[in-house]
């Protein structure tokens, strides 16, 4: 009833073009090409799922980016064998070969495509092209099973376990918003289950 009405007042507005001129018309097919946009759109509106965004952008199985990087650097890359206790509904790997030998990296990217918050990151690099942590961001610091020290901070959202080992430096990332859930002592659990 109210797409009547509407359609009514653009009909009265039509019939006031006939004696006033164009301008009116015009306004009435630009409107109502609006309102046919507008519904399209709605009714068209559904996002691509991760399985096509995620590769889209680089990102792959996660055995295809870590033998992609292995073999880039001639060297075997341990993961951890924890995650944190949240649920994730996809993991995507990506080996990051960008121009200049500084910017190489490994990354494994854990989602859930119902709780965004429900986000892991893992970054890995040559220790010698390594981010530098700047002590004013450092909240915390713990010392791993195999005597290394791992820097907890926060940057730009996410809660964040930094380490050196095995010449590589790790991230692991977690987003804030569920920091009640994964604590600086599950990201350090994590950190201690590379020890294999």
């Amino acid at each position: 009833m109210v797409i009547l009405i509407k359609l009514g007042i653009l009909h009265l507005k039509y019939i006031e073009v006939i004696e006033n001129g164009q301008a009116y018309f015009t306004f009435v097919n630009f409107t109502l090409f609006i309102v046919f946009l507008v519904i399209y759109a709605t009714a068209n509106d559904k996002s691509s799922p991760y399985e096509e965004i995620y590769p889209e952008i680089g990102y792959k199985t996660v055995d295809d980016a870590l033998e992609d990087f292995e073999q880039h650097f001639k060297q075997k890359l341990k993961l951890p064998l924890r995650v944190p206790p949240i649920s994730f509904t996809h993991h995507f790997g990506r080996f990051s070969d960008l121009d200049g030998v500084n910017n190489n990296s490994f990354e494994l990217k854990f989602i859930n495509d119902q709780l965004s918050e429900n986000h892991y990151k893992i970054d890995v690099r040559p220790i010698k092209n390594n981010i530098p942590i700047r002590e004013k961001y450092v909240i915390k610091t713990f010392k791993l099973k195999n005597g290394v020290v791992a820097n907890y901070m926060t940057i730009s959202g996410f809660n964040v376990l930094v380490f050196e080992r095995d010449g590589w430096q790790y991230m692991l990332s977690i987003d804030k918003r569920v920091s009640d859930k994964v604590t600086p002592e599950t990201l350090l659990d994590i950190a201690n289950s590379i020890e294999y």
